[in-house]
């Protein structure tokens, strides 16, 4: 009875979401998809039953109505053009991750939940009107006890809950729909929810977010033109995080930058310097870059805010994408596709030859353009373009890199129309290949295996001399045995 009850919970929650996508012409794309299963095209028909349909779908404003947890899902769905179509991932860029703000009486009573204290011993003042208000949190201006100014992020009240069952509904949803299997099961819905449970999971722990700030403003300690706030974790917690206040203008406002004696191209060189050396150094990037997270300072530095959704990939499938890249640039299709095989980006029974022939495709029309009208993200998007081609399964901490890169790209690009990526970032890519891939660095791994292979020795001598103790020594006691 408990798992009809549930069936009929999350169905009736579907149907719901649905009419409301289907009043945007937000379904529109479901049903005229041939790929799209029968099942699923039959519950988009009964949830758009008489209503009126836009000619243009708005997946953005069909979301920001349903409510905080759909925004938070179209925000992760932006990032997978692969999964909801170029264009779909479009519009959901343009979400609007705003809404009313919570009434300030239950923010107080976070904020001194969260610490076991008044309010007022935690702030000398603290304004109630918010300077911002989004789906998941608000954030408020203060003068902490010693008289520094901070911004205040507080979690909205009951967000947690709201959120757990709308991610049980997800998941019911896409264990139903991978079943089905085909195309639905190679787009990895499952994948898709589990990942986007972990990334509101980090959203909702604000005390993680502190300390993804931490890491990066020790890591961005090498690129000086680039700031990133300080916490104060004294006042940092679940639920709250309070942090250096900043006065700047955002990174949007071109004229105002130009007002304020800016030099909007060396903003533009700078971002983007400090995204490779965040994506392709460190491996830890802050992936959520759109124009209201950047602000110029006074000095011309650039700030960073909001660090709740971050990218990490792996030392090795950042070597694997710096090889794709530099191939695609010079033409070495065949080593590209060894490297998709290598990585097992591409199911085995695929021939090498016949996918570096559709790499071809992608990347010759491109080759013979001047370095200027080279887009990083329209490159991106060719490459990932063949996967339902060759039955590749999705890798979703690089296609949040691509978003990531494209979203670098257009800030750069608004702030100096002629900038181009590849042209600010070639030496720095360079010199980083050079060190990475040079005799160097192939010995100092080594070294390192070495190192650890060595640290083993110890334990392994102890073993064997345990169980095969030299000639005159004692045996080991023998072990007892449980009387039947």
């Amino acid at each position: 009875m408990e798992d009809l009850t549930t069936t009929v919970t999350h169905l009736w929650r579907l149907l719901k979401w649905g009419r409301t996508l289907a009043r945007h012409g937000a379904l529109r794309g479901i049903e005229s998809d041939p790929l799209t299963p029968p099942q699923v095209r039959r519950l988009a028909k009964i949830a758009r039953f008489g209503a009126r349909i836009p000619p243009t779908p708005d997946y953005a404003a069909a979301l920001q109505e349903i409510g905080p947890a759909a925004i938070k899902l179209g925000q992760a769905l932006s990032t997978r053009p692969d999964l909801v179509g170029a264009k779909a991932a479009e519009n959901l860029s343009r979400l609007q991750d705003n809404l009313p703000p919570a009434p300030f009486d239950a923010i107080r009573r976070v904020v001194e939940a969260s610490f076991g204290a008044k309010l007022e011993e935690l702030y000398e003042s603290f304004d109630p009107e918010p300077i911002g208000a989004a789906s998941i949190a608000q954030v408020h201006k203060a003068v902490t006890s010693e008289g520094r100014v901070v911004a205040v992020k507080v979690l909205r009240p009951g967000i947690e809950e709201e959120i757990a069952r709308a991610i049980e509904t997800y998941e019911w949803a896409a264990v139903h729909v991978e079943a089905i299997g085909g195309e639905p099961a190679r787009l990895r819905p499952r994948q898709v929810v589990a990942q986007f449970k972990q990334w509101t999971a980090r959203e909702l722990d604000l005390q993680r977010e502190a300390a993804s700030a931490s890491e990066l403003r020790e890591n961005m300690v090498a690129e000086p033109g680039y700031y990133v706030p300080e916490i104060d974790w004294r006042r940092t917690a679940r639920r709250v995080l309070t942090l250096e206040w900043l006065d700047g203008i955002k990174l949007n406002d071109r004229d105002a930058l130009i007002a304020a004696g800016q030099d909007c191209n060396a903003l533009a060189s700078t971002l983007v310097r400090a995204f490779l050396r965040q994506a392709v150094v460190d491996g830890f990037f802050h992936a959520d870059l759109h124009h209201g997270n950047l602000f110029a300072l006074k000095d011309g530095r650039i700030a960073a805010i909001d660090f709740g959704i971050m990218g990490r990939i792996d030392r090795r499938a950042r070597m694997w994408l710096a090889e794709i890249l530099y191939g695609l640039i010079t033409g070495d299709y065949r080593r590209v596709a060894e490297i998709h095989f290598e990585a097992q980006y591409v199911p085995p029974h695929h021939s090498v030859e016949e996918f570096a022939t559709a790499l071809r495709a992608a990347g010759e029309p491109i080759r013979g353009l001047p370095v200027k009208e080279i887009s990083v993200g329209r490159m991106l998007e060719s490459l990932f373009s063949i996967t339902r081609d060759f039955d590749m399964p999705t890798q979703p901490h690089l296609l949040l890199l691509q978003k990531s890169m494209v979203m670098n790209e257009g800030v750069a690009t608004a702030l100096d129309p002629d900038i181009n990526m590849w042209e600010t970032a070639e030496p720095f890519l360079r010199d980083w290949l050079r060190a990475e891939l040079g005799p160097e660095a192939y010995y100092a791994d080594r070294i390192i295996e070495l190192v650890r292979a060595a640290k083993l020795v110890p334990e392994l001598i102890k073993r064997i001399d345990q169980y095969y103790p030299p000639f005159g020594a004692a045996p080991p006691p023998p072990r007892c045995r449980r009387s039947r």
